[in-house]
């Protein structure tokens, strides 16, 4: 099992940590602050650097499967290619080998401000997702709906929750207040995971008499402030199909 750190504080740019198992697909820690691909999130990318300064670079992580295929509770660290006798070496030490675990903060804080602009979206365009993808150079969701959408207008609608400086909390719920409230979920393609009883949730604005532009469930990295985002803007509006109209996000050049 990997604690996965991110989740607490998605600003911790590296950790220390213990090898707890070498496999053939990555490496897998005791802790870590490196987010696995999930919920249309890309996987962190980074380092791991040894007791003696050597690194190993990591190229993707993700969400540890068993035999079967089905997910467990590990993270799994993806080394890039060519370093298959030093992550050899790793595994011939066997577990307990200790490592500092420290992520692509650029790369990161570009996915945190994309993935925080597109709950800001979902405030703009109020329909269920059926779609989505976070990546560090762009963001794209696809909305379930037949009527066309205006760039310019999504575009200043953003800038303007941008700008108004809304803080995002990060709080939980429970399953039986999720099944209470089923509109909080407005993805059709990814459903919150359940299984501990808590469901994580990010709220946008809501706090004393300010309105709320977004609360739903969401296990991603985010900004704690829109201000943070900067300038972006809609870069592509697709008809992709006769129900679904798709919006891409870019930082503004």
């Amino acid at each position: 099992m990997t604690q996965d750190l991110f989740r607490q504080d998605a600003y911790l740019r590296e950790c220390s940590a213990r090898i707890t198992a070498v496999t053939d697909t990555g490496i897998v820690l005791d802790q870590t602050v490196f987010y696995p691909l999930g919920g249309g999130q890309a996987g962190d990318s980074g380092v791991l650097v040894l007791a003696d300064g050597a690194e190993i670079a990591i190229a993707d992580t993700r969400k540890g499967k068993d035999a079967e295929g089905n997910a467990t509770s590990d993270i799994v660290h993806i080394p890039a290619p060519g370093q298959e006798d030093r992550v050899a070496q790793l595994a011939q030490q066997g577990p307990g080998t200790a490592v500092t675990a420290r992520i692509d903060w650029e790369r990161r804080h570009r996915m945190m401000r994309l993935h925080t602009t597109s709950h800001l979206l979902c405030h703009v365009v109020p329909q269920l997702v059926n779609g989505c993808s976070i990546t560090p150079d762009y963001a794209r969701l696809d909305f379930a709906m037949t009527d066309p959408l205006d760039k310019e207008a999504l575009t200043t609608a953003i800038a303007t929750l941008v700008a108004a400086a809304h803080p995002l909390t990060v709080a939980s719920i429970s399953d039986e207040e999720l099944d209470a409230n089923p509109a909080l979920v407005k993805s059709m393609s990814v459903q919150p995971p359940r299984g501990t009883g808590r469901i994580r949730t990010i709220r946008i604005g809501g706090e004393g008499d300010a309105p709320l532009i977004d609360l739903q469930p969401c296990g991603g990295t985010h900004v704690a402030n829109t201000s943070e985002i900067g300038a972006i803007v809609v870069t592509k509006i697709e008809k992709k199909s006769a129900t679904t109209r798709r919006v891409v996000l870019g930082f503004a050049q």
